[in-house]
């Protein structure tokens, strides 16, 4: 496992690279594929491409019943490698996008395999394994796919990383993502500045604006992050703009800033705004994860997982959307670690085993004793 793992590391797979992703698709689909074909089942997955962003499918005979859900694209820019190489020493192993997710998909591609081999290809009928490509960007490309593979599934089991412990991933927040462009008119900075209408003046007003629109005691965040002013520095700036990143526990508060949102208006005089952007991923809430998590606890032991307990985060996953159908879903299945994004990324290797048996239960429960 850590050989396969360690194989996926040295392909780069920054998200905003089509190249870099088909290439990390295609050594995705060797890797795994070959813990397939060493189990009798097919090795060789579909390739989907969908605005050039490449996604990869394992279906294992009949309808979806339990689908896997993990990505294989990064955060981590190229040249990550030379600062972050990756490694294991001590017991952790480390390189840009172990925890989230190689580890994850290795444990999931090793759970099938082990089933297979241990009870024939039967006993993975009705798995399918989704990889794709766009996760960390929003999943613009693959929405649709996961919902579509999803719809009517007994349960989705997201290979994401665990929580702290490693606690499973019970409730996630919902996210929006806007960008807020503002409009005002240029001017000579020293010449005649009162000739112009200061887009930066007024972008500040609406940063004002779109941070009140949190409500910490429902622990909804809106969080103004990213932003541009301007053109040159002896210029008023004529244009300005500010990337927005909402989290809410619920579909209602994730509509309610929506509504505010685009309702926002310009405050100086000769100045304009505009919105774009809008709802990008509903919650996972824990009434769709409670029924998995308890079959879950109730295997955890027979696999010498001990202690398990459940988590809310604040960021979303691909789970978000097939809680979002309605379909079962239960998050924070793959590695145990820390570090997600951040150049302190790592997996604890003792972790790695009894998480595999773990969900290598959790599936032929869900198989054999369906909800």
């Amino acid at each position: 496992m850590l050989d396969d793992a360690l194989r996926l590391l040295a392909c780069e797979s920054p998200s905003s690279d089509l190249e870099a992703v088909a290439r990390s698709a295609g050594l995705t689909a060797e890797v795994l594929g070959a813990r397939f074909a060493a189990a009798g089942l097919p090795a060789a997955p579909e390739r989907i491409v969908i605005d050039g962003v490449t996604h990869l499918c394992w279906r294992f005979a009949g309808p979806t019943r339990v689908l896997l859900l993990g990505h294989h694209d990064t955060v981590w820019p190229h040249g990550s490698l030379a600062t972050h190489p990756a490694k294991v020493a001590d017991g952790v192993l480390t390189g840009p996008g172990c925890f989230d997710m190689v580890i994850g998909l290795v444990q999931a591609a090793h759970a099938v395999a082990a089933l297979a081999a241990s009870y024939g290809a039967d006993a993975v009928a009705g798995v399918t394994f989704l990889v794709t490509g766009d996760e960390e960007v929003g999943s613009l490309t693959s929405r649709a796919l996961i919902e579509e593979e999803a719809a009517g599934a007994d349960a989705a089991l997201v290979l994401e990383a665990a929580g702290p412990g490693g606690a499973l991933k019970t409730e996630r927040k919902g996210t929006s993502m806007y960008t807020v462009q503002v409009r005002g008119r240029a001017a000579h900075a020293g010449l005649e500045p009162e000739s112009g209408v200061n887009a930066g003046i007024e972008l500040a007003h609406q940063i004002h604006a779109i941070a009140a629109l949190g409500d910490p005691m429902l622990g909804t965040t809106v969080t103004p992050t990213s932003g541009r002013i301007g053109s040159t520095l002896n210029t008023v700036p004529a244009s300005a703009a500010i990337d927005v990143d909402v989290r809410a526990t619920s579909a209602a508060e994730l509509e309610r800033v929506d509504a505010a949102m685009r309702s926002l208006t310009a405050q100086l005089p000769g100045a304009s705004l505009s919105v774009d952007g809008g709802i990008n991923r509903p919650p996972l809430e824990r009434r769709h994860a409670q029924a998995l998590y308890a079959r879950a606890d109730r295997l955890a032991p027979t696999v010498g997982v001990t202690h398990l307990t459940a988590c809310a985060v604040g960021g979303a996953s691909d789970g978000n959307f097939t809680a979002g159908i309605g379909v079962p879903t239960l998050d924070g299945l793959g590695g145990v670690g820390g570090g997600a994004h951040a150049d302190d990324e790592h997996v604890l290797v003792d972790h790695i085993v009894p998480r595999t048996s773990l969900l290598a239960a959790l599936v032929r429960d869900l198989l054999t004793s369906p909800a």
